[in-house]
């Protein structure tokens, strides 16, 4: 059974998925609220002016179906904080009970790091955890994520940056459990040159490593999703799965990329219908970017994409599909398989 969403906007949700400027889309399905969220740091000030915050922020929209999104409104502003450059790939988790909002941060003169917000709300306000970034200090990062493992301890994983080490590293670090600070020594998962679908071409731009995130598939598996570029420049989602089963590895990457049009920095969730879902930005263009919805298909040892249900690749798509897009905007109803909208029993 497929379930039809009309793109007609709605009166709280007037906001559509089809116009979302967004970079780093990461997604918050939260029961308490029945309510999606994502987090963004600059909003369309045409279409917002009365939300244009005058410091640097971040936005926080929701919505009820995926499909439909609430106008953005500021869920942190700058104010004291030691950070004015680079908010950026914003998520939030759910950590005891609370909602802790990682993202990459950087002053003048100083490496980026990323640091942890928390708020009881999704919708904040979110203050800022600790005195500084988690990660290493001297080591220039981005893109932490929260990862919890087997023994219920709190990890940061993150990206060292390529300019800094040119073979970009995917790295962890243990926090506390305030996830203010780091209580040990990083460790290096791996590096952007042991995908086999990494470009090799362009090796004096540097081997990027970009967005991971964790997941365990049914049977346990744990697999990370990670993004860098393919050789002919696309921005493109691979995965590599520990074949231990631990966040220590060793690591083994999967050959073939997820997704390698032009769209990256991908994540998972499972809809309140419990379909997982995936979602990335496309193209990597920044004017242009928007989310695209993957339905997935997942089994013990493996992870696929089933359908993409927002048609932003329609006329955004780029790699090799570029000669191919259509040169104006898709206009079907959006069909997903599942029902997304949350219904309290």
């Amino acid at each position: 059974m497929a379930f039809t969403i009309s793109s007609a906007p709605l009166a709280d949700y007037p906001y559509s998925i089809r116009d979302v400027h967004i970079s780093d889309p990461f997604i918050l399905a939260d029961e308490k609220t029945g309510l999606y969220y994502t987090y963004v740091q600059f909003i369309d000030a045409d279409r917002f002016p009365d939300q244009v915050c005058d410091e640097p922020c971040f936005y926080v929209i929701s919505s009820p179906d995926l499909i439909h999104w609430s106008i953005p409104k500021v869920c942190f502003r700058k104010g004291s904080f030691w950070a004015d450059q680079d908010y950026w790939a914003p998520e939030v988790h759910i950590w005891k009970g609370r909602y802790y909002l990682i993202s990459s941060f950087r002053a003048e003169g100083r490496f980026r790091g990323c640091q942890c917000l928390v708020s009881d709300s999704p919708e904040g306000p979110f203050t800022p955890v600790g005195d500084g970034p988690v990660t290493p200090a001297g080591w220039h990062c981005l893109d932490g994520t929260l990862y919890v493992d087997a023994d219920g301890a709190p990890w940061m994983v993150f990206c060292h940056e390529w300019m800094q080490v040119y073979d970009g590293q995917i790295c962890a670090i243990p926090l506390n459990d305030e996830l203010s600070c780091s209580i040990g020594d990083p460790i290096i998962l791996f590096r952007a040159s042991d995908a086999p679908w990494r470009g090799k071409i362009r090796t004096d731009g540097g081997l990027v490593t970009d967005g991971p995130f964790l997941h365990h598939l049914p049977g346990g598996q744990l697999i990370m999703l990670w993004s860098s570029f393919t050789d002919s420049g696309a921005y493109t989602v691979g995965y590599a799965r520990s074949l231990t089963g631990r966040l220590s590895g060793p690591w083994q990457q999967e050959e073939v990329p997820l997704y390698a049009l032009d769209g990256g920095h991908a994540m998972l969730f499972h809809s309140f219908g419990g379909q997982l879902m995936m979602s990335l930005h496309c193209p990597n263009i920044h004017p242009k970017k928007r989310i695209l919805l993957f339905e997935m298909e997942e089994t013990a040892s493996s992870l696929a994409i089933k359908n993409e249900v927002t048609g932003n690749w329609y006329h955004l798509a780029g790699g090799a599909a570029q000669m191919w897009r259509y040169q104006t905007p898709c206009t079907e109803e959006h069909v997903l398989s599942v029902d997304p909208v949350f219904h309290r029993s």
